[in-house]
């Protein structure tokens, strides 16, 4: 999994007059909290290095570098404004390489699927799937193969097997469903 560097500095005031400040500067207000970090740490960051890291469909892992401190974390939320959609404020969880984290990881959709030859349309039903483990052993997504789905077939969560990490999304879940357009469903009863 790809790694990002977020370069942040230290925020003494936490007031909401220093948030706006903060913000008319380009900046994104942040915390960071988790294991090895005693209490959680407020900084700010310039917006433009957010845009790999949550304008994207993959996922990284962050190397937070608070003013020389180096903290390795994930993006746990980010909070946007619900008029212009600008972000607003961002929170990471730090983690450590020994202890298990819960992430989402994106799903990628393989293969070519007879079903969508005969006419049929591929239905995403999700786009993420949550899984738990050690931060290095998590691919940078998960592959779903539909080489053997039919029309009205779907793939689903408990079809999947991985020895690198725990998922977490219920098994009964379907990842990718093979739709019969209304134009085909007309055909088969006709048949």
């Amino acid at each position: 999994m790809k790694t990002l560097e977020i370069i942040g500095f230290k925020r003494a005031n936490l007031e909401s007059a220093s948030l706006k400040e903060i913000r008319e500067e380009g900046s994104v207000p942040c915390v960071v909290y988790g294991p090895g970090i005693p209490e959680q740490i407020h900084f700010h960051s310039p917006a433009i290095l957010f845009r790999p890291l949550i304008y994207t469909p993959e996922v990284h892992l962050v190397e937070l570098n608070i003013e020389g401190t180096i903290i390795k974390a994930v993006l746990k939320d980010a909070q946007y404004h619900p008029v212009s959609e600008t972000l607003m404020h961002v929170d990471f969880m730090a983690y450590t390489e020994d202890r298990p984290i819960k992430f989402e990881i994106p799903v990628k959709v393989v293969g070519s699927s007879p079903g969508i030859a005969k006419g049929g349309k591929l239905e995403l039903k999700t786009r993420t799937l949550k899984v738990k483990g050690l931060a290095n052993n998590f691919p940078d997504f998960v592959e779903v193969d539909i080489s053997n789905l039919d029309l009205g077939k779907s793939f689903k969560v408990g079809e999947l097997s991985s020895e690198d990490f725990e998922i977490l999304t219920s098994p009964n879940v379907s990842i990718v469903t093979i739709g019969i357009p209304r134009a085909l469903r007309g055909k088969k009863t006709e048949e």
